[in-house]
């Protein structure tokens, strides 16, 4: 692996869950709580490597059609996680943020994330970015909505809308991913940061996500390493 050629903004469609607890017999939700306890683990891997940005797609605002012993047992789980990992996110200096709508979202869910999010904004080694209840299409609307009352209430000229003001007004502010990986074989996006990922490279592995480890992450890296970034442009490289 070449450490200076990592991506700086890496994103993770964390996929998978459901089908390992299928197949050890388990329930769902034993699924999620695994793909939780990796996510611990790999940050730690992807952090210590050198990679400043992590976005990881933990809950869309369709997953809310899910079984509501499901959702419940998700909102459970963020809310214990997030309390739980606090000190250890404030220990290592990870600054943490979330990405999504706050519609439909337990008090007690917003009340942990905005603990987390207050203990951890003065740092900024690291940044981890939560999208929880989220759509791309929502967030691109939502920012043009704002950008929009904007114009209207004369604060800025429709001249000035150019890229960087649009990124300014998403969820949050954040540099383009450079390289998505959805985990268990799934090749689709499913509205992960649409605006977001214009460039990035994908990967698509076939290991289910709580068995996606720093070894299979690694692999990824090299992957995406063996590749030409063109950003749209013509080159005659091979």
């Amino acid at each position: 692996m070449d450490m200076n050629n990592l991506p700086n903004h890496v994103g993770i469609i964390m996929d998978g869950n459901g089908r390992w607890a299928k197949a050890r017999n388990l329930k769902r939700s034993m699924g999620h709580k695994a793909g939780a306890d990796n996510l611990e683990k790999l940050l730690k891997h992807i952090f210590g490597l050198g990679i400043k940005y992590v976005s990881v797609y933990a809950f869309s605002c369709e997953n809310f059609k899910r079984d509501a012993d499901e959702v419940n047992f998700l909102m459970d789980l963020f809310v214990k996680m997030f309390g739980l990992k606090k000190k250890k996110f404030v220990k290592d200096q990870i600054k943490v943020i979330f990405s999504g709508c706050t519609d439909n979202l337990r008090s007690d869910v917003l009340d942990s994330m905005n603990n987390l999010m207050d203990a951890t904004k003065d740092f900024d080694n690291h940044v981890f970015n939560v999208c929880l209840n989220y759509s791309g299409r929502r967030e691109i609307v939502d920012m043009a909505k704002k950008i929009s009352t904007m114009v209207v209430d004369k604060k800025i000229n429709t001249d000035d809308i150019d890229e960087e003001l649009v990124n300014k007004y998403m969820y949050q502010e954040l540099p383009d991913l450079d390289f998505v990986i959805r985990t268990s074989g799934e090749m689709r996006i499913s509205n992960f940061m649409l605006w977001q990922s214009s460039y990035a490279e994908y990967y698509f592995p076939n290991t289910l996500f709580p068995d996606f480890n720093g070894e299979e992450f690694d692999k990824a890296i090299m992957e995406y390493q063996s590749r030409h970034r063109r950003f749209g442009g013509y080159d005659e490289k091979k």
